[in-house]
């Protein structure tokens, strides 16, 4: 791959990391419903969980405070080129989380969305697949 197509795949990525990790702080910084179903979800299956059962209530009135940090964190380190590759890192250990929960755990890959039982059909899963990739695709860019 030449130089400009590196720079400009690695903008894309980045572009495309930010958007999925920018848009969804609304939700987790105002506690919007579907966060509340979401770390509801995660902390009842984590109560049942004896190493977990302690963590269970904390992470679920703080957990998303605290992912929604690390994703704007992530974010700002890969707009700069110096930070790129551990804002890298950052989003594919936040995402990685994501993904297990949506595999190993009740949330699941179509997960509820309020409380009439509507689910999105795998889309949030799916996003965070896509940042995976997107993540692992700068790292590789930046090494080479």
């Amino acid at each position: 791959m030449t130089s400009d197509k590196r720079v400009i795949a690695t903008w894309v990525l980045i572009a495309w990391v930010s958007f999925v990790f920018l848009q969804s702080l609304f939700f987790k910084f105002q506690g919007h419903e579907e966060t509340r179903i979401i770390f509801g979800t995660i902390s009842d299956w984590m109560s049942g969980i004896g190493l977990l059962a302690w963590a269970a209530p904390l992470f679920n009135s703080i957990g998303g405070y605290v992912i929604g940090t690390a994703e704007l964190i992530a974010v700002i380190l890969l707009w700069m080129s110096r930070t790129r590759a551990l804002g890298a890192i950052l989003g594919l250990a936040v995402i990685s989380g994501a993904i297990f929960f949506h595999l190993f755990t009740p949330l699941g890959v179509n997960r509820v969305i309020n409380e009439a039982g509507d689910t999105d059909g795998g889309v949030l899963f799916y996003m965070a697949c896509s940042v995976w990739i997107c993540c692992a695709l700068l790292l590789y860019l930046r090494k080479r």
